[in-house]
């Protein structure tokens, strides 16, 4: 049987570029960020959270707690679009 890829939706799109906007406003490497999860018990590559950024890469609910955390925000705030996100949350705060 010939497996099909399930393909990222709006949230996902959102969430990725949520995830990519608060670790540059944090100042963070993927490196770092990825090393942050791997640290908070949720091992993550930093290929992984680019591929998980460009949205190549589905991000689970486990990655997204760990993203969140890391980043010190909420994970609701990693689904929303941009323009919804609290502004303290855009800046990095």
């Amino acid at each position: 049987m010939a497996t099909r890829t399930v393909e990222i939706g709006h949230a996902g799109h959102h969430t990725a570029r949520a995830i990519e906007h608060l670790r540059l406003a944090h100042g963070l490497t993927q490196h770092q960020l990825a090393a942050r999860c791997t640290a908070l018990g949720r091992p993550m590559t930093n290929t992984a959270l680019s591929r998980t950024e460009r949205a190549r890469r589905r991000c689970d609910v486990d990655d997204l707690v760990a993203l969140a955390t890391a980043l010190g925000v909420a994970p609701m705030a990693l689904l929303l679009p941009l323009s919804s996100m609290p502004v303290n949350a855009r800046r990095g705060c």
